[in-house]
C-alpha cells in the first residue's frame, strides 16, 4: 500500500494558535498504518509524519511541510497524561490563557532533553511535565525566559476557580481604569495636569491587563516570530508614545478580556472529550479475600471480581457472572434507550447500571477500557490535522508577514508619497498591525472539526482524525458487508410449519431435539420454539453435517438437513416445492421427522438489523449508493439487500474479491466507503477511502483496523456521519469567510478610511470568538 506523509501538528504562523484539544495519546497499531501519537518522540525534532490513509483518495496531497507553520517549534513531546507515578513537575501558568500561550510553550520547551510528556489545562492555567528531574529544572527555567511567570504546585493541589485563576479581578480593575483615563481625556480641558493623570490611568491599566502580554510579545519579537502578542504589544506601545494612551489602554484592557472569553469558549471543546472520561468512577469494589473492598479503580486487575449496584456505574470493562440487569450504555455506544444484561454479557467502563446489583469478572485494566481508548481516538483525532486546517496554516503563515509588510509600507510610504502626517501613517500602520494577527483564520478551523469529532463521540461514532471528518463529506457510494453489519450475525427462526400430525407435539419434540446441540441453527429454533414443554427423547446421536436422531416414545425421530431427509425417504414433490421456496428467500431449512415421515420444516434466516432501512433509505436521501458486498450465498444476500433497500449486491465473495469489488465501486462512483466488522473485510476497509467497523465496542481489532468505529452497531450511524461531515465542513467554509472577510473590510477602513484601535480590536478578537461560537454549534448535534 502507498503510504502519504502527513504533515505534523502545528500552529499558525503569527497567532501561534495550536488546534483544538491538541492532545495525542498513543493508540493501538494498526492494520492501515495508524497515525502514530503526534510528536511521540522528544528528542528528535526533525519531522513528525502522520502516516494516515493508505490512499491518496481520503487526504489529497499530504506530503509533509517542514513546520512551515512553526519554524518545527511544534515537534515537541507528546501532550499525554503523564504517568502518575513517574517524575514531574506541575506549574501554574497565570499568563496561559490559550492555544497562542501554549504554543509559545512548546516551542520554549523544544529541544530540552528528559522531557516525556506535556499535559496542558488551559482551563486551569496549568502545565504537567513528565520528565526527569534535571530536565524539570531546565523546562522553569526555559518558560520564564519565554516570558511567562511559572510557579510549582503539589500534584495534589486543588486547581483555582476558572475566574480568579484568569484573574479576572484584576482585568475588572484594569478596564475600570481604562475607561477612567477615556473619561479624563474627553472630559477634562487639555492641561498638562490632566495629561498626565490621563497617562498615569492609561499605564496602570496597561499593566494590570497588558503586562503578561507584553513580556510574551517582546520575548516573540526577540525570537523573531510573529505572533499576536508581538503585534498587539508594537501597536499598544506605539499608540502609547503617539499620544494615543486612552486608546492603547483601552484596546489592551478589551483585547485581554475578549482572549479570557475566547479560552473558556474553546474549553467547551475540551470539556465534550474530558466529560467522557470523567464518565468512570474512580474507585472499584472488589472481592478479596473473600470480602469486599474498595480500591482506586487503577489498582483493579483483570480476572477479579467486581460489584456493582444500582444507580452506580462500571469502573472497567468486564463479563457479567451474577445476577441480571439492565444498563444506560450512552456514554459508549450512543444508545439512547437501556440494554438489558445476562450472565456473559459484555459491560463496558462508565456505563450505568440501572436496576439489579450485579457482579462481574473484569476483562481489561482501566487503562485499556472501552471508554478509555474512546477518549484516546477522539483526542489523537482531534491532534490530527485535517487538509482544511493545514491549508489554512499554510495561509497563515503568509499572510502575516504580508500584512506586516504592508504596515511598515503605510507607516513609512504615507508620509513620503500620500503626504500624509507622520503621526496619522504610524496610528494607521499599527492598527493594521492589529487587524493582521491571522487568529480568527488558524483557530477557525480546529473549533470546528473538534465540535464535530466530539459530536460523534457522543453519538457512538469515533473517527480517527479530522481528515476522515472531512472525507465522508464526499463519499458517493457504501458497500456493506452483510453478516454483523447489515444483520444480527447469527440465526433466527423466522417461520415454522407443521407437515403432518398435531402441531403441538411437533413444537414440543422440535424444541427437544434441537436442544441437544450447541449448533447455532439448533440453537435458533430452540430459542425460536420457546417456551414449549420439550418431548421426553432418548438414545440421542448427533450425525456430523446432516442433524441428530434419537427415540422418542418407541419411535425413532430425527432432527436435520435435506440430505437427512432425504436419507430416512422423507422428500416428497410437495415437500421440495415448499423447501425450493423458502430457499429463494435465503432461509436457512431444517427438517423434523418420524420414521419416513417429515412431521415439520423450520426456516431460520439472518435478521436484519432494527434501523437498516432506515440507514439504506438516509443514504439513498444523501445521494450515496449503498451497494451490499457478501460471503453468503446469492439467495441469502439476495433477501437480505431486497429487504434492506439495496438494488446492487454481490455475492459469494473471498475477502480478495470484496477488495476488488471496492476498487471498481471507486472508479464508478468515485470515493466508496466500506462498512464491516473489521476482521475478514479487513482488506476491503483498508483499500476503501473510508473504512467503517461496525459493532466494535470492546474490540481492539475493529478499532485498530478502520477510519471510523461505530461503537453501537447501529448502521444509522454511517448515513449520521455523512451528515456531519457536510454540516462540519459548511461550518469550515462558514468560519473562513468570516475570519477572511472581516479582516479584509477593516485592513481596507484602515488604509483607505478612517479605522480605530477599536474596530481593530473588534477585527481580530471579535471574529475569532464569531468562528469560535459558529463551531461549537456543532455539539448541538450530539443530542440529536
Amino acid at each position: 500500500m502507498d503510504t502519504k506523509k502527513t504533515d505534523s501538528d502545528g500552529c499558525g504562523e503569527g497567532c501561534g494558535c495550536t488546534p483544538v484539544a491538541a492532545v495525542a495519546l498513543p493508540m493501538p497499531t494498526r492494520r492501515r498504518r495508524v497515525p502514530e501519537p503526534a510528536h511521540e518522540h522528544s528528542h528528535d525534532h526533525g519531522h513528525a509524519h502522520d502516516h494516515g490513509h493508505a490512499h491518496e483518495h481520503a487526504h489529497g496531497d499530504e506530503h509533509a511541510h517542514e513546520h512551515d507553520c512553526c519554524g518545527g517549534a511544534c515537534a515537541t513531546p507528546a501532550d499525554t497524561p503523564p504517568d502518575p507515578g513517574g517524575p514531574g513537575l506541575k506549574l501554574r501558568i497565570p499568563a496561559m490563557d490559550c492555544a497562542v500561550e501554549e504554543a509559545q510553550i512548546r516551542r520554549a520547551l523544544e529541544g530540552i532533553n528528559g522531557i516525556r510528556r506535556l499535559h496542558f489545562a488551559l482551563a486551569e492555567r496549568t502545565l504537567r511535565l513528565d520528565a526527569e528531574p534535571a530536565a524539570c529544572d531546565a523546562a522553569l527555567a526555559a518558560i520564564r525566559r519565554a516570558g511567562f511567570a511559572a510557579e510549582p504546585l503539589a500534584d495534589d493541589a486543588a486547581p483555582l476557580p476558572w475566574w480568579r485563576a484568569a484573574g479576572l479581578p484584576r482585568l475588572g480593575a484594569a478596564l475600570a481604569l481604562a475607561a477612567a483615563a477615556e473619561l479624563l481625556h474627553a472630559l477634562l480641558p487639555a492641561s498638562q495636569t490632566a495629561e498626565w493623570a490621563g497617562m498615569a490611568l492609561a499605564a496602570a491599566a496597561i499593566a494590570l491587563a497588558g503586562l503578561g502580554v507584553l513580556k510574551k510579545g517582546f520575548a516573540a519579537l526577540a525570537r523573531r516570530r510573529l505572533d499576536i502578542n508581538a503585534l498587539m504589544s508594537v501597536a499598544v506601545v506605539g499608540a502609547f508614545a503617539i499620544g494615543q494612551w486612552p486608546e492603547a489602554a483601552m484596546v489592551m484592557a478589551l483585547y485581554t478580556i475578549a482572549e479570557l472569553i475566547e479560552a473558556r469558549a474553546v474549553d467547551r471543546a475540551r470539556g465534550a472529550i474530558a466529560a467522557l472520561m470523567a464518565m468512570a468512577p474512580e474507585v472499584a469494589t472488589l472481592r478479596r479475600a473473600g470480602a469486599w473492598v474498595t480500591v482506586p479503580v487503577a489498582e483493579a486487575a483483570v480476572g477479579e471480581t467486581l460489584r456493582v449496584r444500582p444507580g452506580e456505574r462500571f469502573p472497567v470493562d468486564a463479563v457479567l457472572s451474577e445476577g441480571t440487569t439492565s444498563v444506560d450504555q450512552a456514554a459508549v455506544t450512543g444508545e439512547s434507550l437501556p440494554v438489558d444484561k445476562q450472565p456473559g454479557d459484555a459491560l463496558f467502563a462508565g456505563t450505568l447500571n440501572l436496576s439489579g446489583a450485579v457482579e462481574a469478572r473484569i476483562t481489561a485494566p482501566a487503562s485499556r477500557s472501552t471508554l478509555a481508548r474512546i477518549v484516546e481516538a477522539v483526542e489523537h483525532a482531534q491532534a490530527s490535522r485535517a487538509p482544511t486546517q493545514r491549508f489554512v496554516d499554510r495561509f497563515a503563515a503568509v499572510y502575516t508577514p504580508a500584512v506586516f509588510a504592508i504596515a511598515l509600507a503605510v507607516a513609512l510610504g504615507g508620509p513620503l508619497v500620500a503626504g500624509w502626517a507622520w503621526t496619522a501613517a504610524i496610528y494607521k500602520a499599527l492598527v493594521l498591525l492589529v487587524i493582521a494577527c491571522p487568529c480568527a483564520l488558524v483557530i477557525s478551523t480546529p473549533v470546528a472539526l473538534s465540535s464535530g469529532l466530539a459530536a460523534a463521540a457522543r453519538r457512538g461514532v469515533l473517527l480517527k482524525g479530522g481528515a476522515h471528518l472531512e472525507a465522508a463529506r464526499r463519499i458517493r457510494a457504501v458497500a456493506f458487508d452483510k453478516t454483523g453489519t447489515l444483520t444480527e450475525g447469527r440465526p433466527r427462526l423466522v417461520h415454522w410449519q407443521a407437515l403432518a400430525g398435531d402441531e403441538a407435539a411437533a413444537r414440543a419434540l422440535g424444541a427437544a431435539l434441537a436442544a441437544q446441540t450447541d449448533h447455532p441453527v439448533s440453537r435458533a429454533i430452540a430459542s425460536g420454539l420457546a417456551p414449549a414443554a420439550a418431548a421426553a427423547v432418548s438414545a440421542v446421536q448427533a450425525l456430523h453435517g446432516r442433524g441428530v436422531v434419537a427415540q422418542a416414545e418407541g419411535a425413532a425421530v430425527w432432527l436435520g438437513s435435506r440430505r437427512l431427509a432425504a436419507e430416512r425417504g422423507a422428500l416428497t414433490p410437495e415437500l421440495e416445492a415448499a423447501l425450493a421456496e423458502h430457499e429463494r428467500q435465503g432461509r436457512g431449512l431444517t427438517l423434523l421427522g418420524r420414521g419416513a415421515q417429515a412431521l415439520a420444516l423450520f426456516a431460520v434466516a439472518d435478521t436484519l438489523k432494527p434501523g437498516a432501512r432506515e440507514a439504506v433509505a438516509a443514504l439513498k436521501a444523501l445521494g450515496v449508493v449503498p451497494v451490499m458486498l457478501s460471503g453468503d450465498h446469492g439467495a441469502a444476500a439476495q433477501a437480505v439487500a431486497a429487504e434492506a433497500g439495496i438494488a446492487e449486491v454481490r455475492a459469494d465473495l473471498l475477502p480478495e474479491d470484496k477488495l476488488a469489488a471496492i476498487e471498481e465501486l471507486q472508479r464508478r462512483h468515485g470515493q466508496t466507503a466500506m462498512a464491516g466488522d473489521g476482521l475478514n473485510d479487513a482488506p476491503a476497509l483498508a483499500r476503501s477511502d473510508l473504512g467503517i467497523a461496525m459493532g466494535a465496542a470492546g474490540t481492539d481489532v475493529a478499532i485498530e483496523a478502520a477510519d471510523v468505529v461505530v461503537m453501537n452497531d447501529d448502521p444509522r450511524r454511517v448515513a449520521e456521519t455523512v451528515r456531519l461531515s457536510r454540516a462540519t465542513h459548511a461550518v469550515l467554509v462558514q468560519n473562513i469567510v468570516l475570519a477572511l472577510g472581516i479582516k479584509a473590510v477593516f485592513l481596507a477602513l484602515a488604509v483607505f478610511d478612517d479605522a480605530t484601535m477599536w474596530m481593530a480590536v473588534f477585527a481580530d478578537m471579535g471574529a475569532s470568538l464569531i468562528v469560535v461560537f459558529n463551531g461549537l454549534r456543532l455539539l448541538r448535534r450530539a443530542k440529536g
